[in-house]
């Protein structure tokens, strides 16, 4: 389990993360998703999720799985959650616009769906504070669109 104060083991994971989010692909899929998916439905997360055709659904596919992933490293103990969520608030800003859809989501045949960034939300002090400055952002944001 990760120590209460964040070491170097936090400090190198959460490096080998952010080097991960400059490849040129993951790079690539972020900014797609950063700047031109904001979902006012279901039927437009569907439309992004489900549709292979859709131009968005490969970067959909790769970062979620990418912030599942990182995300997972602070519910399960390997890394320091709130230093996580304090070096990678990133994905707070995806999930927060998908948040409002999860139980649809998940009823539409994912049960599990986005569970680790879920839990940086709730069970992690600094996610809570996190998610909720990135949802104002997000409801600014999408409140002239």
């Amino acid at each position: 389990m990760s120590a209460d104060k964040p070491d170097y083991h936090d400090a190198d994971l959460m490096f080998r993360a952010y080097e991960m989010r400059r490849e040129a692909k993951t790079r690539e899929v972020r900014d797609a998703l950063n700047s031109q998916f904001f979902p006012k439905s279901y039927d437009d997360v569907k439309a992004v999720k489900d549709d292979f055709e859709n131009p968005l659904n490969q970067a959909w596919r790769q970062l979620s799985g990418y912030w599942e992933l990182v995300y997972g490293l602070a519910k399960n103990g390997i890394v320091n959650a709130d230093y996580l969520v304090e070096t990678q608030g990133e994905g707070l800003f995806f999930f927060a616009k998908i948040a409002p859809y999860l139980d649809q989501i998940r009823a539409d045949g994912n049960p599990t769906a986005f569970q680790n960034l879920e839990w940086a939300t709730k069970e992690c002090e600094a996610g809570r504070k996190g998610f909720a400055m990135m949802e104002g952002f997000i409801k600014t944001m999408t409140e002239g669109k």
